[in-house]
């Protein structure tokens, strides 16, 4: 294998659901417009210029990261719902569970979430960082069933030279002795606007930038809805800023129970507390 398929927008979410089950990644052609892409730089990268680099090995000395990312711009809707991405996401992870209720057999469809965000520059200078898998996070066993599926979307070009994320096609269905080697990986290589979509037990990492430019990249992962998110976005987030968001964008934020009995607050729907700004969630507590 060269790398990983890439995709044009015109493919169908079947497709690309069938080349992450087979390979771990795609890459997905002109994934956001410029519009989208302008407005996201417009918003994010004063915090970006702001942030300074990392202080350990595994985020980089010469890497800025920028978290709560839905907190600072309102403009994310058009990306986290891209329908290749969303749409691969729900089909991967969102399969009904079966289990019996007394000598009722029902079957229980989990919902997803938005877990981590981060926009991620590696500057020239910054050294490979080491292989891992995201879903380690929860302590996941492979091979087995997705609990995360990731975006990196490039905001600006990603090239072997800049620090493009480094795969190993194949590697969730590695066992959790297989050790993953550098000579195994390959660079993703993407215009600006373009999203690299990746599995949760796919071994990654962010490359070396060995160029005179930095690479930036936005990170968005999806994980199951009964999974305790990578970061917190109760507290990342204000209530304002949530606010800004769409429904289904909420809902993805946390705003919501998962199946059967997962997120309520005095026994129901979390999101009827939050769609009513006049109903304030201390006092209903408190009652």
């Amino acid at each position: 294998m060269a790398g990983l398929e890439r995709v044009t927008p015109e493919a169908s979410v079947d497709e690309v659901v069938e080349i992450l089950e087979r390979d771990g990644g795609v890459i997905v052609e002109d994934f956001v417009d410029a519009g989208t892409l302008d407005a996201l730089w417009t918003d994010l990268g004063p915090a970006l210029d702001a942030q300074g680099y990392g202080e350990d090995w595994y985020n980089g000395t010469k890497t800025r990261r920028v978290s709560s990312v839905f907190g600072r711009t309102d403009k994310l809707t058009p990306v986290v719902t891209q329908p290749h991405y969303l749409g691969a996401a729900r089909a991967i992870m969102q399969k009904p569970i079966p289990m019996y209720i007394g000598k009722n057999r029902v079957e229980m469809t989990p919902t997803i979430q938005i877990s981590g965000t981060q926009l991620i520059q590696i500057h020239p200078g910054q050294g490979k960082q080491p292989l891992h898998r995201d879903d380690a996070l929860h302590l996941r066993t492979h091979p087995g069933p997705t609990s995360r599926v990731q975006l990196m979307l490039a905001m600006s070009e990603f090239t072997a030279a800049n620090g493009g994320t480094l795969v190993i096609p194949g590697s969730h269905h590695w066992d959790d002795e297989r050790a993953p080697s550098t000579d195994e990986a390959f660079p993703t290589s993407m215009p600006a606007g373009s999203g690299l979509i990746w599995l949760g037990g796919v071994y990654h990492s962010g490359g070396k930038n060995t160029s005179d430019k930095p690479r930036t990249g936005l990170t968005i992962a999806l994980d199951l809805g009964n999974l305790r998110q990578e970061e917190n976005q109760y507290l990342a987030l204000s209530r304002e800023a949530v606010l800004k968001y769409p429904e289904e964008v909420r809902r993805l934020l946390g705003y919501d129970r998962c199946p059967p009995g997962l997120g309520w607050v005095e026994m129901d729907d979390p999101y009827k507390l939050l769609a009513d700004p006049g109903d304030d969630v201390g006092e209903r507590l408190a009652s």
